[in-house]
């Protein structure tokens, strides 16, 4: 696709139903983020989250998908204890949950661990810029400005056998230098037009959440409005004896 121009879509999904929706749709990729720490248990960042919770998901996700690429999350202490560890864990993805590929945040940091994985036959797609596990290392959510360690950290995990790279919190210019340098897939987030593809969190887009978004989020749709509405129309409907009238009741 890259080589062909042709963008690369894809979404992050936690659950059977909406994986459903999302593979329908005609997106190419699904990413079980671990940001399911965040929009789905409320927490603030998502370190918290383990890696039984991520297998969890994932399978929900991958029984709800007929079409689409299913990557698995590795979540933090996941990999970074030891190569052996980040082995056992991304094989956990593949033969419990069914998911197609893992995801690990880092650069020139974790290029042995993505070697080991991918040599292993489990396809590895990397994460560089800004890295949520390392949210206190990096003082907060700030986006990535230095092109020069950013440059190098893409042609290491793209050296170490990286499938594509997520390209998070990067400025518009570096991102685009870094898609042109590649010959693997940048799938950006936060990181311009340029990428040669784009992923959101579907319950950012679909404003499922009424948490404030980040710049760098579209809203397609307003389904928190929308289940607000049906849920008080709902209430109204009960509290008045117009639910459930004869056409919803047993003869």
């Amino acid at each position: 696709m890259k080589q062909e121009k042709d963008k690369i879509t894809a979404m992050t999904a936690y659950d059977y139903p909406f994986a459903g929706i999302v593979d329908s749709s005609g997106m190419d990729m699904i990413l079980v983020g671990d940001s399911l720490g965040m929009v789905i248990q409320g927490r603030e960042n998502t370190l918290p989250v383990t890696m039984d919770e991520m297998i969890y998901h994932t399978a929900m996700v991958v029984r709800g998908t007929s079409r689409a690429m299913v990557v698995g999350d590795m979540p933090f202490m996941s990999y970074q204890v030891s190569r052996e560890k980040a082995l056992e864990n991304a094989g956990r993805f593949i033969k419990e949950a069914g998911a197609s590929a893992v995801k690990l945040e880092g650069g020139a940091d974790v290029c042995e661990l993505i070697h080991g994985i991918s040599s292993a036959g489990i396809p590895v797609q990397a994460h560089i810029g800004l890295t949520p596990q390392s949210v206190h290392q990096m003082g907060g959510f700030k986006v990535q400005r230095d092109e020069d360690r950013l440059m190098a950290d893409a042609l290491k995990v793209q050296d170490a056998g990286a499938f594509s790279v997520v390209l998070e919190g990067i400025p518009s210019p570096i991102a685009a230098k870094i898609t042109d340098t590649l010959t693997i897939p940048t799938i950006g987030i936060g990181a311009g037009s340029h990428c040669d593809g784009q992923i959101l969190v579907l319950h950012d887009m679909l404003g499922i959440n009424s948490r404030p978004l980040p710049k760098f989020v579209k809203k397609y749709a307003d389904l928190n409005a929308a289940a607000l509405l049906g849920l008080k129309q709902y209430i109204e409907d009960v509290k008045r004896g117009g639910f459930p009238s004869s056409d919803y009741e047993y003869k």
